[in-house]
């Protein structure tokens, strides 16, 4: 995982619209970088809705907000759709915006182990270093958490 200091890796991703988005496109801006398990699953949708509810008090803050899951660009096109999500949901199919985040590691569920997405937020600022981690996401309340770490 990277810490506050930190340089953010760069990277290249196409969004649930096909668009390609580039960190390096986005300097200037803050960044809210949030990785997520799965669309459309239960946890996910409260998270990104409550980021959608909180977009324009974000937007205000300067910040841009893109949402990674392993999924791809027609299962993220689905799931904004449905749920009217106006920010990009990234296709991360090789996992390598995940690893370079440390987003992809080891948990368990009911007490089985297995590899998958780890619920980590970063805030990048505009000069490409991190300014925010967050390691532990209660759904619900993080956009919120989110909105009082840009200040």
């Amino acid at each position: 995982m990277l810490k506050i200091g930190d340089k953010a890796p760069a990277f290249l991703a196409s969004d649930q619209n096909g668009q390609a988005v580039r960190l390096a496109d986005l300097k200037g801006k803050s960044v809210v970088l949030y990785f997520y398990p799965k669309d459309l699953t239960p946890g996910c949708t409260v998270e990104a809705c409550a980021f959608e509810k909180g977009i324009g008090a974000l937007k205000k803050k300067g910040a841009v907000v893109l949402g990674v899951s392993k999924d791809g660009a027609a299962s993220h096109k689905k799931f904004a759709d449905k749920h009217g999500l106006s920010f990009s949901l990234l296709a991360d199919e090789d996992l390598s915006i995940m690893k370079a985040y440390g987003a992809w590691g080891e948990r368990s569920l009911y007490g089985r182990k297995f590899m998958g997405t780890l619920r980590i937020t970063y805030i990048i600022g505009p000069d490409g270093k991190i300014t925010a981690v967050f390691p532990k996401v209660k759904p619900a309340e993080h956009a919120a958490d989110v909105l009082a770490a840009l200040g």
